[in-house]
């Protein structure tokens, strides 16, 4: 039983910080991809940045040199810093998670927390 859950979302005023958690329950982070994504209203979900059970770190273009992904194995507990945040970084935040099996891989997303950075 899978369950992604994420907290930490927020008002923050242009330039400022947040740091986005997401609970995994049922998830294997020494396998597999673990992420973060973001809807912006009106759009389609974006990749942010994803971190492997090895330790391979991707970013989005727009997120790379502010936001950091990172992971707590003992807590089960994945995470995003986020620095110098911009307007358009508004957006619900959505935890992923894919984990092998087979020859196939299962995804998991969780429900999103949303960050505002008014203008």
């Amino acid at each position: 039983q899978v369950q992604l859950v994420e907290s930490g979302g927020g008002l923050v005023q242009a330039g400022g910080s947040l740091t986005l958690s997401c609970a995994a329950s049922g998830v294997d982070f020494s396998v597999g991809v673990m992420g973060w994504y973001r809807r912006i209203q009106g759009q389609a979900r974006e990749l942010v940045a994803t971190l492997t059970g090895g330790g391979r770190i991707n970013y989005a273009d727009p997120v790379k040199g502010r936001f950091t992904i990172s992971r707590d194995n003992y807590r089960n507990t994945l995470y995003l810093q986020m620095h110098n945040l911009k307007p358009e970084d508004t957006a619900v935040y959505i935890c992923h998670a894919r984990q092998p099996r087979g020859m196939h891989d299962l995804v998991y997303w969780g429900q999103g927390t949303q960050v505002t950075v008014p203008s």
